[in-house]
């Protein structure tokens, strides 16, 4: 039997899905695992899913618009985002909302077309505001209980990735999401 990104998920988020235009992420706790580490030099270290990255670049291959907003500032955030090609990269926001509302804006989109993943109340704005809201496996239960739907996995543990594949799925874009060449 074929794996199937689209198993369980209900009707209706596959339906918003299918409509999402712009992908905007939240960093600790959704791209990441939500440790912050610090090295004696006061550096700071993240760790990033392989999944997800290759996840973000096939949204962007696809034509769907991908953000990072993140309340905190970190350069490591930074280094990834350009690794990935990332160009919408808003750090140090503490109006969610308001960043993802001019970000849609700005690219002609409207609110209904975009997705916002979370784990954390800061979040809870910017996924009210959109069309499509997800709080990752191990989001706090209040964000949890307002979000449309709700990854398997964890924040940093490829639950961007399952956001990723629910949207190309939902777009017809299997064959990506599956690694097959058109």
């Amino acid at each position: 039997m074929a794996w199937d990104a689209l198993a369980a998920v209900p009707a209706a988020v596959v339906a918003r899905a299918a409509g999402v235009r712009l992908a905007a992420f939240d960093v600790d706790g959704t791209l990441t695992d939500g440790r912050l580490c610090y090295g004696e030099d006061g550096r700071e270290f993240k760790a990033f899913h392989v999944h997800d990255g290759h996840g973000l670049k096939l949204l962007r291959a696809h034509a769907i618009e991908v953000a990072i907003i993140s309340a905190r500032v970190s350069h490591t955030v930074s280094l990834r985002a350009d690794e990935l090609g990332v160009v919408h990269v808003y750090q140090g926001q503490r109006d969610k909302r308001a960043c993802l509302l001019d970000l849609a804006v700005a690219l002609g989109l409207q609110p209904a077309q975009c997705a916002m993943v979370g784990d954390d109340i800061a979040d809870r704005g910017a996924m009210d505001a959109c069309g499509l809201a997800v709080a990752v496996a191990d989001a706090h239960p209040a964000l949890a209980a307002v979000a449309h739907w709700q990854t398997r996995r964890g924040g940093g543990r490829g639950a961007v990735r399952e956001v990723c594949d629910l949207l190309l799925a939902a777009q017809g874009h299997l064959d990506a999401v599956a690694g097959r060449m058109p």
